[in-house]
């Protein structure tokens, strides 16, 4: 997996993290009263006791912080740019300029596969004219 699909599912991985992270935190948050006027809020539906909400949020902002550091690892293994700005604006020039040829080429392949495609249904309509004009031998 090149460098980039490899950049593009991490910051996949750091958003779904972070989004059951907080979810998470929401989730099990107690809750607060807002002020005296309003009544006190219900208690939360009783929590398996097999999770530990004490460091459930330490377990997931470590997995968070580590998926970060994972992507900062990656972004550092990018390659440097060669030759600076001016460098890789004649490479992208040089790509561009190609890129046109092999449309122009693509384009030429197209009407040609057009035209033999009207080409073999009009045989085709004159071999069904034929067929519908043949008679039956009498």
């Amino acid at each position: 997996m090149d460098i980039i699909s490899q950049l593009q599912e991490q910051v996949n991985t750091v958003a779904s993290l972070a989004f059951n992270t907080f979810g998470t935190l929401q989730r099990d948050a107690p809750p607060v009263q807002l002020s005296p006027n309003y009544p006190e809020p219900p208690a939360n539906p009783p929590v398996d006791d097999t999770v530990n909400l004490a460091e459930q949020p330490k377990l997931l902002s470590a997995e968070l912080v580590k998926a970060a550091k994972q992507f900062d690892a990656l972004v550092a293994a990018l390659p440097l740019a060669e030759g600076g700005e001016e460098a890789q604006l004649q490479r992208i020039a040089e790509l561009q300029a190609e890129n046109d040829d092999i449309g122009q080429e693509l384009q030429k392949q197209l009407e040609a596969a057009e035209k033999e495609l009207r080409q073999v249904q009009e045989l085709y309509g004159q071999a069904v004219d034929n067929c519908l004009n043949l008679k039956k031998p009498d």
